[in-house]
């Protein structure tokens, strides 16, 4: 342990929870039923070890359970795809020098590389018939290219000389790739229609603006010809077509929001197959979900019936619904686990990944079986079984009302074995985004935090995600301004029913967390430490030097127009005001929050002889990798928080009794 740290407030033998042992567990996702629903593929993510994760892919046999690792190789393995007679599987490895794309029999057996591109984290499709494959890749390097690199002769012009990622179609069995695509243009997403003479793409002309300008756009399968069929306004995502080609859905914002947030269905020219259209015309986009539901799509599924099942948030859990084209909702039955991903085995048979904060993650399906007998949702897999034997707390969910009225959900974790009426110290914890959420699933930073004797806040705060599009919208040019205000709420409704000690308060979050961890200590001295990960400490540079600045444009215009509200809502402009102990931690390769972010706050805090550190971590992005590193930042994270917040425990006070909590 870097610092020496008090005992935990709590009774009991048991061994403390080690940042290790909670960082042995094993992630899923991108959950991909086979074309008969008798068989299931996902992406399994090991533990980091070393300086880096691993993932493999895992098939699961749904009708014995048995599951079983389908890649080995030493590196990775992930989106696996499957062909349309069930008999092969088509993924991406970095098994090579770069990530391209491999092809395996389904029922185990060699892997065989189709193409020399280097192929983007997307998932490849299988034209209907599985004659061809569609994948998002750049073209391989020129021997000119691999020359210059390895005589160092590598100066890079920005933009002119960043390659986007194209479309490019492969035969197999021709051994043969083409681009289809121009260089100029970045695909994100791809779906072949159902004839195969033509793919619906989400793609831009201008890849390296610095504004959303992604549209819907129809490709020729064999002459490249492209036709925009939309340009919705705002970002847009989950491109999914129906089965009988008649109409494409999407999620976007609900007019120009900062995130996809409702669903769209997109009537498509020249329509395939049997099935009346919709009452829309192609190009134009219809909202699904804005008036009955009003709720942030996670997933979605064409159902085999003409309708959608979605996932959608809602609060800190995800609900199932089932939408038709013409926009009636049908809220499905509650499932027993946060639901982070799904997929349709038949149309009334369902398998999802599913987890809670003290449940890890596994796979579940439920629904009616081959005999047509209703099964409640059950755990199939046991890939996190000595994950399980953890011991964590599980959340108590609570709302609070705000300084305006607002309402506000959040998520409290107290110690074990806590005596009642004793107050503990608390950390509030702020989630990324600001479009982001806490939901019912394992965090580390609260768990350790928990069992050394803290209670932890998670507050949604307006601007979370889960609770509407205008709750998501809320905090426009007033980061700082009422979701501070949500948080420092929170913090009185937990001193009002004797939980949390006045005297005892610290604060932390990563991204969005880390910029909420920075304003705090400008603001007030209530919390006696800050812990700011990957923060924003001055908007306006934060705009110039990060990836995607059209997010923050949304939030507060162009800085180069007004520069008032990036100055107004920057930690920075604050600095002199600050006393309370701050850790900063950052990746240095970070270019989401670049690392001169928390570079400028911690000269300023050094100036002011404000007690403070900045560690940065070699070669770590936005989210970390390496075992090490991540180990180190729990590690810190909770010496801070002993050595400034937690302290010795004070005497009760006399009007306090046993259980009187408001």
């Amino acid at each position: 342990m870097l610092l020496s740290m008090p005992a935990p407030c709590r009774g009991g033998t048991e061994a403390l929870l080690d940042p290790g042992r909670l960082l042995a567990r094993r992630s899923l996702t991108d959950l991909q039923a086979g074309p008969d629903g008798r068989r299931v593929a996902w992406t399994v993510s090991e533990p980091p070890r070393g300086e880096r994760h691993r993932r493999h892919i895992w098939v699961l046999d749904v009708e014995t359970r048995a599951a079983r690792q389908f890649t080995y190789s030493k590196k990775s393995e992930w989106a696996a795809r499957w062909s349309p007679d069930g008999r092969r599987l088509a993924f991406v490895s970095d098994r090579g020098d770069s990530p391209q794309l491999y092809l395996m029999p389904s029922d185990g057996g060699e892997a065989e590389k189709v193409a020399d591109e280097e192929v983007a984290d997307e998932a490849p499709a299988w034209a209907p018939d599985g004659s061809r494959i569609a994948f998002i890749g750049k073209e391989k390097k020129s021997d000119l290219e691999k020359r210059r690199e390895k005589e160092k002769n590598d100066a890079r012009v920005v933009d002119k000389d960043d390659k986007p990622g194209r479309l490019f179609i492969t035969d197999p069995q021709a051994r043969s790739t083409r681009p289809l695509t121009p260089p100029d243009w970045e695909v994100s997403e791809l779906q072949w229609l159902p004839r195969g003479d033509r793919l619906l793409l989400l793609a831009s002309d201008r890849p390296h603006g610095d504004r959303w300008s992604t549209r819907i756009v129809l490709v020729d399968a064999r002459s490249g010809a492209l036709t925009t069929l939309a340009s919705p306004a705002g970002p847009i995502a989950g491109l999914k077509i129906s089965p009988d080609g008649r109409a494409a859905a999407f999620v976007g914002p609900r007019v120009d929001g900062p995130e996809p947030h409702d669903l769209y269905l997109l009537d498509l020219p020249g329509g395939e197959g049997a099935g009346a259209p919709g009452p829309g015309s192609p190009g134009r986009a219809r909202n699904l979900t804005a008036q009955a539901l009003d709720r942030a799509v996670e997933a979605y599924l064409w159902d085999g019936n003409g309708a959608l099942v979605l996932l959608v948030q809602e609060g800190f859990t995800n609900r199932l619904i089932r939408v038709t084209t013409a926009g009636a909702i049908e809220r499905l039955p509650e499932l027993p686990m946060l639901a982070t991903d799904l997929a349709l085995l038949t149309k009334s048979r369902i398998a999802f990944i599913g987890e809670r904060t003290a449940v890890p993650a596994e796979i579940w399906i439920g629904g009616r079986d081959g005999e047509g007998a209703h099964r409640a949702p059950a755990p199939i897999t046991r890939l996190n079984e000595s994950a399980g034997e953890a011991p964590l707390v599980a959340p108590q969910i609570l709302k609070y009302k705000s300084f305006d009225g607002v309402t506000i959900e959040a998520a409290l974790l107290t110690p074990r074995g806590q005596a009642a009426g004793h107050r503990s110290p608390l950390v509030v914890l702020v989630h990324g985004g600001p479009t982001g959420r806490w939901e019912d699933r394992f965090e580390a930073w609260g768990q350790l935090l928990a069992a050394r004797g803290f209670a932890v806040l998670y507050p949604n705060l307006r601007g979370s995600t889960g609770y509407g599009a205008r709750f998501v919208e809320m905090n426009r040019r007033d980061w700082g301004g009422g979701d501070f205000k949500d948080l420092l709420a929170g913090v009185d409704e937990l001193i009002a029913r004797g939980i949390a000690d006045p005297e005892r308060l610290g604060i932390g979050g990563w991204s969005y967390g880390g910029y909420m961890a920075m304003w705090a200590v400008t603001q007030t001295g209530r919390f006696k430490a800050a812990v700011a990960g990957a923060g924003l400490s001055d908007l306006a540079s934060e705009y110039g030097t990060e990836d995607d600045p059209a997010y923050d444009e949304w939030f507060y215009g162009l800085p180069y127009e007004d520069l008032v509200p990036f100055t107004r809502s920057s930690p920075v402009t604050y600095a002199k005001q600050v006393r309370t102990p701050t850790l900063l931690l950052q990746g240095e390769d970070d270019t989401v929050d670049p690392p001169g972010q928390s570079q400028q706050l911690y000269r300023a805090l050094k100036r002011y002889d404000v007690p403070c550190e900045l560690v940065l971590y070699p070669r770590e992005g936005h989210g970390f990798r390496e075992e090490k590193h991540q180990i180190d930042r729990l590690e810190r994270v909770l010496a801070w928080f002993a050595t400034y917040v937690q302290g010795p425990a004070p005497a009760r006070q006399p009007e306090e009794q046993p259980g009187s909590t408001p």
